[in-house]
């Protein structure tokens, strides 16, 4: 099965469907974003935090990595950075290209896997947004290598995902109310369907979603180059019984750094 193109067909159409991820931001966000009021988020619900960026956005080259849908891309752009946006989704993609077109904003669009990051040279950006989206590939650590390959020295990397102690509860009953533990991490949405139903699962066109340890997520990201520096929580904006409990979700701020 080609996963790639499985979560590509899957996102498409959660465009169609309006999904919460795919809805673009308004002109308002972006005409506060241009006199400098802007905030993004790359998990569920809390803004990351401005200090971490630069204190000017102008003229820094910023990758929006898996990340289509005109949230995030547009908002950087308004406030005078040079964009580029690449998801796996072409109707992602179109969000972020109706919303340059709609506010006067210039952004570039790439079609491509976070995972394989060919269409662009070694150390050209100066800082890569990467809301959570890598519970959409088999192994993260290909992302990392790849961040930090196309990212100059001491660029920055600002990264979103699942904690995976999300995982290991049956999703339909933590829905409910009920934390029933009854799956492992590692692993994936295939991993938690009786055999006789997968089939019908991705032909139904729906996401396979990957579980990944926090060692991937974190040592990954140090394995590939970057030291972390900024790290907050988050969680469903308490609307999943599971919020009571713990944050589900991870942001961090790292730097690629050479140490010898």
């Amino acid at each position: 099965m080609d996963t790639t193109q499985q979560n590509s067909d899957a996102w498409d159409q959660k465009v169609e469907e309006g999904s919460r991820y795919t809805q673009s931001v308004s002109s308002d966000v972006i005409n506060k974003s241009k006199l400098g009021e802007w905030e993004i988020t790359v998990t569920t619900e809390r803004s990351v935090p401005r200090n971490w960026f630069p204190n000017s956005l102008k003229g820094l080259k910023i990758l929006c990595l898996a990340s289509g849908g005109g949230q995030q891309a547009p908002i950087l752009a308004a406030a005078g950075a040079d964009v580029t946006v690449t998801d796996i989704s072409k109707k992602q993609l179109e969000q972020d290209e109706m919303v340059a077109k709609r506010d006067g904003l210039v952004l570039k669009t790439v079609q491509g896997d976070m995972s394989d990051l060919s269409d662009f040279t070694d150390e050209y950006f100066d800082i890569i947004v990467h809301p959570v989206s890598n519970l959409f590939v088999k192994d993260v650590n290909p992302v990392w290598k790849e961040a930090a390959r196309v990212l100059k020295e001491k660029g920055l990397l600002i990264s979103g995902f699942t904690n995976p102690l999300l995982w290991i509860f049956d999703d339909t009953e933590e829905r409910k109310g009920v934390l029933d533990v009854k799956h492992s991490v590692p692993s994936s949405t295939l991993d938690y369907l009786p055999k006789d139903q997968v089939q019908d699962y991705i032909h139904s066109n729906q996401t396979i979603e990957y579980a990944h340890t926090l060692e991937d997520q974190i040592q990954g990201q140090i394995d590939a180059g970057f030291a972390i520096t900024g790290f907050i929580e988050d969680d469903f904006g308490g609307t999943r019984i599971i919020d009571k409990y713990i944050k589900t979700f991870i942001a961090t701020r790292s730097i690629k750094v050479k140490i010898d």
